[in-house]
């Protein structure tokens, strides 16, 4: 596959070369066709050329959960999918969970649909994220489960009020761990992810979070790649128990 289908829009890879632009229409679903340039910014906003078709807008389905989103404006990662799912496999009935980095809903929406959670904290510092994170709340349905928040996750109010708290951002994730062990209850679990190179993937991430949790007891649950994130790169998550103690 030259590229990967979101909705009904077919995203090339920016190096795909398109001589005939309407064989793609023959992929099942697809129905637009936009080619990915260079991601730009802190947001990380993908630069979008349009093939085929108008607009960038759609509705992406996957696990039984819709995803409304603009493929020019949010990124959406297909080698997630897995680790979405496994989130809304593991929650336990009535489980308070913090988001800290939301988007538009990707762990949150599966782990709201699919599992019972007393209550969801979907935290997004992007205004663009976090406008397509309410839309998504709404169409699934899970309103009464999902409380999303605008701002930057320092600000959250509520402290030792989480079962679980989900680090699903990858980047300068390390600095909120300091975060995560203020929003974590006296015993809970966080899931830190973190883009690692390959002789350090199972070593600097569980190091980082036992140095963040200091004197807090961690117990490392467990630790997995994601994705190949660039040559040489995984994106890794760790499942850490912390206990205050």
């Amino acid at each position: 596959m030259k590229g990967k289908v979101i909705g009904d829009i077919l995203v090339l890879k920016k190096n795909v070369d398109v001589n005939d632009p309407q064989e793609f229409l023959n992929i099942p679903g697809v129905k637009r066709v936009v080619r990915l340039g260079r991601i730009k910014g802190l947001k990380r906003e993908p630069d979008v050329e349009i093939i085929i078709g108008e607009g960038t807008e759609t509705v992406h389905r996957e696990n039984h959960c819709f995803f409304k989103l603009d493929v020019s404006k949010i990124m959406w990662s297909k080698g997630n999918t897995t680790e979405r799912k496994r989130m809304a496999q593991i929650i336990e009935d009535g489980e308070t969970i913090v988001d800290l980095f939301s988007g538009i809903g990707y762990f949150t929406i599966p782990m709201a649909v699919h599992a019972n959670p007393r209550k969801i904290y979907a935290l997004e510092i992007n205004p663009v994220a976090h406008g397509y994170l309410t839309e998504n709340i709404q169409i699934n349905k899970v309103q009464d489960v999902v409380e999303p928040i605008l701002g930057d996750c320092r600000d959250f109010e509520p402290r030792n009020v989480a079962d679980r708290v989900l680090m699903g951002y990858i980047g300068n994730t390390d600095e909120y761990l300091d975060v995560a062990m203020e929003v974590i209850k006296d015993e809970g679990i966080i899931h830190y992810h973190e883009s690692v190179p390959d002789k350090l993937k199972f070593i600097r991430p569980a190091e980082r979070v036992m140095r963040a949790a200091k004197e807090f007891d961690v117990d490392i649950l467990n630790q997995r790649v994601i994705k190949k994130y660039s040559p040489g790169v995984y994106h890794v998550v760790v499942d850490a128990k912390v206990n205050k103690g």
